[in-house]
């Protein structure tokens, strides 16, 4: 396949994409939005995204991508567990929405060839729905901010969690620094999206996308340290300032990290430990153990997992659990297999991120912005399509007379 300019639709179909995984239920906002209004338009949002991907890949070209090989496998088992409505028919939904969100990822393929252009549009999506999150806490701060959640940033004009929140301040932030680093933004540029997103992030409390983001970073920059001088200097000056605060605001920063909780409530992960050991105890058919119960809301008995492998064991079963494990196993190994570069390290900090939240966030079992991480890391290690040789231009051959020949 040769490379091709990457049309600006593609950035419009990736947007899509990112509005579509904000999900629809969340926190109060100002405006009451009724829930199907809102699932009215992230749904619209998908099916947007598949047209226009569809438009502008008529000829239907795709590049080789395990990932998204993978993912599409996932379909069998949400598929076979679904018909049976035992979660409803909001199961076959879910499955409906999942096939899209792949099918768009397949015609998206066409233009991964190893590039930062989908970095761009990643980082300009979600900074924008951060723009929106502060605009909210500047209209309407007791909203942004209510007690039901403890006084942590939550969404006042699109209904969004903290968690929510706090992962995309994170990717962001992770994204924009190693744009920093390798010198594809200016430092200007970057303090506009760094720090704000760093405000809103620590007042949201979330500690899993805090710990990913910085675990994370020194995964991706660390990458960089043996062929970036700048990579040098950039963690250098990190650990210095990371020692100096840890020894300065330890107790501040301990206050932050325990949010108010008893040390009991900690150990267990605030509830979610009670969650997880009834889920687990639970018994089940041998249909049920394999392919799952179907796609639901990522809960049990009402309760939220709060954990993607529990809920695609719960949903998908062990075989949905082998296409996840695989799906990160095959990135993080080609991420290892390929030389030392910036978009390497953007995957890095990507599937490094995602792999750690998984612990106590759902999403890798359906369609959400953890596989939307995903698909951008698989994306930035695709081998860049080869450039064709220019034509040789024919050279006009004189006649040569008879007599001249002989």
């Amino acid at each position: 396949m040769t490379a091709t300019r990457v049309p600006r639709t593609v950035g419009v179909v990736w947007a899509l994409l990112a509005l579509n995984t904000l999900g629809s239920a969340g926190a109060k906002t100002v405006i009451a939005l009724p829930r199907s209004l809102i699932q009215m338009a992230t749904m619209g949002a998908l099916v947007a995204a598949f047209a226009l991907a569809l438009a502008v890949n008529l000829r239907l070209r795709f590049r080789p991508s395990a990932f998204v090989f993978l993912l599409t496998l996932l379909l069998v088992p949400s598929v076979i567990s679904s018909v049976h409505l035992e979660v409803g028919y909001g199961a076959l939904f879910r499955c409906a929405r999942l096939a899209l969100f792949v099918g768009t990822l397949w015609l998206l393929s066409r233009w991964w060839d190893g590039g930062l252009t989908f970095v761009r549009y990643h980082v300009r999506m979600y900074f924008a729905v951060l723009c929106l999150v502060a605009a909210g806490l500047v209209v309407a701060p007791g909203t942004a901010m209510p007690e039901y959640y403890g006084g942590r940033l939550v969404g006042a004009l699109w209904p969004l969690t903290p968690p929510q929140i706090g992962q995309y301040a994170a990717v962001v932030i992770g994204l924009t620094v190693l744009l920093l680093v390798g010198r594809r933004v200016d430092r200007t540029g970057a303090v506009v999206i760094i720090v704000p997103s760093l405000v809103l992030l620590l007042m949201t409390h979330t500690r899993t996308a805090t710990l990913g983001l910085l675990i994370g970073l020194v995964l991706a920059i660390g990458s960089l340290v043996m062929t970036s001088a700048a990579a040098r200097r950039f963690f250098a000056w990190a650990v210095v300032c990371a020692s100096v605060a840890a020894v300065v605001f330890s107790s501040a920063l301990r206050a932050w990290f325990l949010r108010g909780q008893s040390q009991e409530n900690f150990s267990n992960l605030t509830g979610r430990a009670k969650v997880w050991d009834a889920l687990l105890g639970t018994p089940r058919t041998l249909g049920e153990e394999v392919f799952g119960t179907g796609l639901g809301d990522k809960s049990f008995d009402g309760l939220p997992i709060d954990s993607s492998w529990l809920a695609v064991y719960h949903e998908q079963g062990l075989l949905g659990l082998v296409l996840v494990s695989g799906m990160l196993l095959v990135l993080g190994g080609v991420a290892l297999l390929r030389p030392p570069s910036l978009p390497r390290a953007c995957a890095i900090f990507l599937i490094s991120y995602c792999a750690l939240s998984s612990y106590t966030e759902v999403g890798l079992g359906d369609a959400s912005a953890y596989l939307l991480h995903l698909a951008l890391a698989a994306s930035l290690l695709a081998v860049p399509a080869p450039v064709p040789a220019p034509p040789v231009p024919d050279v006009p051959r004189h006649h040569v007379p008879r007599w001249a020949r002989r």
